[in-house]
């Protein structure tokens, strides 16, 4: 037997206002998108603005729904429209954030499994890594330079 370690390395930015001016525009529009979340059930909100080539941003809210698990999560919405609007076009970044109607949010969420398995299969389409930013209401900005990083020993086109 062999004991073997995943790791990967994420920056983390004490405010966002110490990020680059980029990530700090992309964020900005994801926490001004968190406004728009339709999450009656839960109050999680979450807003994910996405980065074009190009320099392109769109932006994308979580959409709850009674039935659980029918609802559409933010960074999901955002790679999708990204996709059906600009087809061929890599996604260059992610920020996501969020804010809980109950409580302050005060370290950054990560995406959930699901997430982490589209922001996967995007940056192997547009064969690019994916920069994804993460803040909560306060706190710290955490940083992952790519997607791969949150899905150590993913599931891929390669298993199929």
């Amino acid at each position: 037997m062999q004991e073997r370690n995943i790791q990967f390395k994420y920056f983390a930015y004490e405010r966002p206002e110490d990020l680059p001016d980029e990530d700090l525009a992309l964020l900005t529009l994801a926490r001004k998108t968190v406004e728009n979340a339709y999450a009656p059930y839960s109050g999680f909100r979450v807003g994910a603005a996405v980065l074009l080539e190009g320099g392109e941003m769109l932006a994308g809210t979580n959409y709850e729904n009674a039935a659980y698990p029918l609802g559409s999560c933010a960074e999901r919405s955002v790679l999708a429209a990204a996709h059906a609007q600009h087809p061929g076009k890599a996604v260059l970044a992610i920020a996501i954030a969020v804010q809980n109607d109950k409580m302050e949010i005060v370290e950054p969420a990560a995406p959930c499994g699901g997430c982490r398995q589209n922001i996967l299969e995007t940056e192997r389409k547009n064969n690019h890594p994916i920069r994804i930013i993460m803040h909560g209401e306060s706190g710290p900005v955490y940083v992952v330079e790519k997607g791969a990083d949150l899905l150590p020993l993913a599931f891929d086109e390669t298993y199929l």
